[in-house]
């Protein structure tokens, strides 16, 4: 489906959604409208996102990382990172925050690596790689994937990738996991400032 491509509108929209949500500093409007942009034009082609709108598109990359942005440490990996949400909004938010997108998908990989050169973010590098087949390792100290895997698994993989870090878990229905060893730090419930469809964030740290 086609996405409307116009920047001006673009950055009203995530003007809009930033404001909704208590973002106030005015530098990320611009980075984070090209990117929506530059999504809407490569979706054409190439099978990014299940937006049908201007708003819902906004609404996807952009409201997401704006609730996450202040809960995050450095370094965060993005695990099936698509068009690039959550992980490089935050990356936008957050320059402080080193981000690791990964994503299997080639053409997903060139969208992310065009829109990381475009915008010139130093602090983000995209892999090409499947959750499975990265190492465990104790590098990432926050962990995020939205709809790679089903919530409980996402968790697993997660706790793999970040194990003394956070995890964090993004639903658009349903409970919840309940796993061992593991407890909730913080829980955002939240609805998209464009298009009103409830989300929920939650922050999985060990259990101590």
């Amino acid at each position: 489906m086609s996405l409307p491509t116009d920047l001006s509108a673009t950055r009203k929209r995530v003007r809009a959604t930033l404001d909704a949500l208590g973002h106030t500093a005015s530098g990320a409007t611009e980075p984070l409208a090209d990117w929506a942009v530059t999504v809407a034009r490569w979706n054409e082609r190439v099978d990014l996102t299940a937006a049908r709108s201007g708003d819902e598109l906004v609404d996807l990359l952009v409201a997401d990382a704006t609730i996450v942005a202040p809960h995050v440490t450095d370094p965060l990996v993005d695990v099936g990172a698509g068009a690039g949400a959550p992980g490089l909004g935050v990356a936008v938010l957050r320059p402080d925050v080193r981000v690791t997108l990964v994503e299997p998908l080639a053409k997903r990989v060139a969208l992310l690596r065009t829109v990381v050169g475009a915008l010139r973010l130093p602090n983000v590098t995209v892999m090409r790689a499947r959750a499975e087949a990265l190492e465990p390792t104790s590098t990432f100290a926050s962990a995020i994937s939205r709809a790679t895997l089903p919530p409980a698994e996402w968790l697993a993989v997660g706790r793999r990738l970040a194990p003394d870090g956070a995890v964090f878990v993004m639903l658009a229905q349903g409970e919840p996991p309940d796993a061992p060893g593991e407890r909730v730090e913080g829980d955002w419930s939240y609805a998209l400032p464009l298009t009103g469809a409830q989300r929920r964030t939650l922050r999985y740290v060990r259990a101590r």
